[in-house]
């Protein structure tokens, strides 16, 4: 999925995927038709909107916080954050690896949720001191001092009572939220094994992401539920939120077995070693038709007297006019050699798969010595692991572990 890079921060990139617009003018919308002119009823439209689109901005940057106090902690732990993505669920920040020791994912997981709390309070604070002086609050009649709020303290206000609700949320024992890591870390420290304490905790968050699909079909049919109260728009995003923290709860576990699973495995076990090779001289329309068309392979290494030039395949050709193909050669379009990221057949497939996670390349010449020994595809990992009972339902080609 797409996204929009914003630079880095402490070097982690931060990226807002596309999917942020669906909550972005959610926020703004039911703060602007709703909240707001309950809270204000003699503001304008213009000031709603304008203050809405500010708790937007300000809210996602509340997240921005969240999501960068867990990477910093990481770090200090030796874990690598390489980026933190803004999407329709909130963020999250991916690790090339799990955390090495339970005290490690504890501190990690309880961070996030301090940090929103303490945001929280800090506006609910600043809020309170920017409200109008000589103006009592009477805990009968909360509306009459809202009212006379201006736009700097109503955002404030507001943006304190989110962060403190994300805080508890966040706190919930249902993995992968913070609060199912909180869990499973506790369950790390006390049998010693990652994949059992991943595997309850994951059961427990898949528990609580059905409490949420029951709930929210409940709110459709007509049920009112304590501070959820009913409806079908509610219901239905309830519903879609059990269901994606259900997802992500069983990826959680799978991606965790799939790691350990691969944690051994050598480039030299998964790479293909018989490779046919072109020379730069061959001509495109000739390489499409021998090679493309009726070759197995859909990379070919570009070698000239032992040497490797660079790789060519179905990415460096279909971008061109057919008529290209009768006046270029392979070695005109090919990828250079200085373009590309290459292995070795001792390396790690795992830590092949975290290096290239987020780029383009998918396709590695594996070279030994400086001769070409073979080729790895990333396809080739789910394969391997489909052959050897890798496990979960749906293949492992679909799991984000694999994701460019």
């Amino acid at each position: 999925m797409g996204g929009l890079d914003l630079g880095r921060i402490s070097g982690i990139g931060i990226r807002i995927d596309w999917s942020l617009l669906i909550i972005f003018v959610l926020i703004a919308g039911t703060l602007a038709a709703g909240v707001f002119p309950a809270w204000h009823p003699d503001w304008s439209v213009a000031r709603s909107w304008l203050t809405a689109l500010a708790a937007a901005v300000l809210f996602f940057g509340s997240v921005l916080l969240h999501e960068l106090s867990h990477a910093l902690v990481g770090r200090r732990h030796g874990i690598v954050v390489r980026r933190i993505t803004l999407f329709v669920f909130g963020g999250i920040a991916q690790m090339e690896s799990e955390p090495r020791q339970w005290r490690a994912e504890l501190w990690m997981a309880v961070v996030g949720p301090l940090t929103s709390l303490v945001l929280g309070f800090a506006c609910m604070w600043i809020g309170a001191l920017l409200a109008t002086p000589g103006i009592p609050l009477d805990p009968r009649h909360p509306q009459l001092w809202l009212a006379a709020l201006g736009p700097w303290p109503t955002l404030f206000l507001w943006l304190g009572q989110i962060n403190i609700v994300l805080a508890l949320f966040n706190l919930v024992p249902g993995f992968p939220l913070d609060g199912g890591r909180v869990l499973r870390a506790l369950f790390w420290g006390a049998t010693g094994n990652l994949r059992t304490a991943t595997r309850w905790a994951s059961a427990a968050g898949q528990v609580f992401a059905w409490v949420l699909i029951t709930a929210g079909f409940a709110m459709i049919l007509g049920l009112r539920l304590p501070f959820f109260g009913t409806g079908l728009v509610g219901g239905l995003w309830l519903a879609f939120i059990g269901w994606f923290l259900n997802n992500a709860a069983q990826q959680s576990y799978r991606q965790l077995v799939v790691q350990e699973t691969l944690r051994d495995l050598l480039v030299s076990s998964v790479m293909q070693t018989h490779v046919q090779n072109v020379p730069p001289e061959l001509p495109l329309a000739q390489f499409v038709d021998e090679c493309l068309l009726r070759g197995p392979q859909q990379s070919y290494p570009v070698v000239d007297h032992d040497r490797l030039l660079g790789l060519v395949g179905f990415a460096e050709v279909r971008g061109l006019d057919r008529s290209a193909w009768q006046q270029r050669s392979v070695g005109e379009v090919m990828t250079p050699l200085a373009k590309l990221r290459t292995v070795s057949p001792r390396d790690h497939a795992l830590e092949v798969l975290s290096a290239v996670r987020g780029s383009e390349q998918i396709r590695l010449p594996v070279v030994e010595q400086g001769r070409l020994r073979g080729l790895l595809q990333l396809e080739d990992i789910p394969r391997w692991l489909a052959l050897h009972g890798w496990p979960g339902p749906g293949s492992p080609a679909d799991h984000h572990l694999f994701a460019r």
